[in-house]
């Protein structure tokens, strides 16, 4: 399995369906699965956001697992990317797109019930053998816990 490294409380904002929108420096002609690994740094400046206050205000538990560092917090798709915006054309991403990136559009996404440790890297990197079934393990055990 793929996965990419961001920061909290943006890796929070994706677990929770807040933020369809990861916005990168480069292009991928990837699309599936992706763990969503949340760095062990935090963007102490992303509270200035609007979008992350307003996300955060009503729904903010720093004992949710997805606010975790250092681990895998979730698995979203990523459906697709929109490189309008790279070239600095205005695009309808939405209100978490950041102008001047390239908007990797993530859809579906899983948090885990607790994070699953790992040691993250830059770009879109695969994890490690037992990283990527301790995933595959919880999201089985989601899947079986579901309601029907």
């Amino acid at each position: 399995m793929r996965a990419v490294s961001v920061r909290q409380p943006w890796a929070w904002a994706i677990a929770r369906g807040h933020q369809p929108v990861l916005n990168r420096a480069a292009d991928t002609g990837y699309r599936g699965p992706v763990a969503i690994y949340a760095s062990f740094r935090v963007d102490l400046e992303s509270f200035e956001s609007d979008v992350v206050r307003q996300a955060a205000s009503a729904v903010w538990d720093p004992a949710d697992p997805a606010a975790a560092i250092g681990g895998i917090v979730a698995v979203v798709s990523l459906a697709g990317v929109c490189a309008v915006a790279a070239s600095g054309a205005p695009c309808g991403c939405g209100e978490w797109a950041r102008p001047g990136a390239y908007h990797w559009r993530l859809a579906d996404p899983r948090p885990l019930r607790w994070p699953v440790l790992a040691v993250g890297q830059a770009g879109l990197w695969e994890l490690a053998p037992p990283v990527a079934g301790g995933v595959a393990r919880l999201l089985a055990d989601d899947a079986v816990r579901a309601p029907r």
